[in-house]
């Protein structure tokens, strides 16, 4: 059945609720009871379905009865779970690239246990030290891939080999854009996503990675028309930016996706008129971002109900 406002998946991002506890135990170690009161916390928020973020639990790390409890958890919560988003997990990390992608198919693996939908990976590595000790971590440098074809044909290969695995389960695999990565602009993810060449791997248009960066950045509304046709999920969120050309000085925060730099409302005419379909993912940086994204929810509710009534 076509999808309706009411009906489309938007699915909270659990970047509030980190893996690492405060008393040295993880999320890891908690007994299902405790993921349900994560689930209860998202559902009163007034979300329907969750990402299952590996920044919260890295599921694929999970045996078969604990995949089993969690999936009981979630929907005993009312939550839907369309997703799951490794972050940080690049495939062509010099140190740590086998691991992460052993670690994306056990993801995958674990996905198909749970009857989650898409995954979504990236290139984006680790914080480096300067990153970490910034308010935002986005206002400093971070890693940049080479301008190697050689490690560009290493991206295109490890990701046809989880694309592949993937597709034997029925799943989505979903790239997200961020920057200094071969995702970081709009014509590199397409050219990335084209080479790659799976009907089942498609973009993750997240272009609040983009718009945050004290730097010149392209233009959004250029940039989704370019990605949204070959995109199948997509995490939204906003930035307040401000641009003084003249010297030189960029600054950007975190905003509602009403308030911010990214007009929404046209996104969204552009999504629906380049015919996407996959689920959305609220995510918010700072403060109480799990009642922004909440906020978010329903904002984005409210565009697909009028602009899909203008499509008719």
């Amino acid at each position: 059945m076509p999808l309706t406002a009411e009906t489309w998946p938007i699915a909270a991002m659990l970047l509030q609720f980190p893996n690492q506890k405060r008393d040295g135990t993880t999320v890891q170690d908690d007994p299902p009871e405790a993921w349900r009161e994560v689930f209860d916390e998202v559902r009163a928020a007034g979300f329907t379905a969750v990402d299952l973020t590996d920044g919260w639990l890295r599921v694929g790390d999970l045996s078969a009865e604990q995949l089993d409890a969690l999936k009981h958890e979630a929907a005993s919560a009312g939550l839907a779970t369309p997703a799951i988003s490794l972050v940080r997990r690049s495939v062509i990390d010099a140190e740590n690239w086998q691991d992460n992608l052993a670690f994306t198919h056990r993801t995958i693996d674990a996905a198909a246990a749970l009857g989650v939908g898409t995954v979504s990976i990236g290139l984006h590595q680790a914080l480096t030290d300067a990153q970490k000790q910034q308010l935002w971590f986005w206002t400093v440098d971070g890693h940049k891939d080479p301008d190697d074809a050689d490690t560009w044909r290493k991206a295109v290969t490890r990701i046809q080999e989880l694309a592949d695995h993937a597709a034997d389960l029925k799943i989505e695999l979903s790239l997200e854009m961020y920057e200094d990565t071969y995702l970081g602009t709009a014509d590199s993810a397409v050219r990335l996503k084209t080479d790659i060449d799976r009907p089942n791997c498609g973009l993750n248009p997240d272009l609040g990675n983009l718009v945050r960066l004290h730097r010149p950045i392209e233009d959004w509304r250029e940039a989704l028309k370019k990605t949204l046709p070959h995109s199948n999920y997509w995490h939204v969120k906003n930035y307040y930016r401000d641009e003084d050309r003249a010297n030189e000085i960029y600054v950007a925060s975190p905003a509602p996706m009403e308030f911010g730099i990214i007009s929404y409302r046209e996104a969204i005419k552009i999504a629906l008129a380049s015919g996407y379909t996959g689920a959305f993912c609220c995510e918010h940086y700072g403060g109480d971002g799990l009642s922004v994204s909440a906020t978010n929810e329903k904002y984005l509710r409210g565009l697909l109900k009028a602009l899909k009534k203008e499509n008719r």
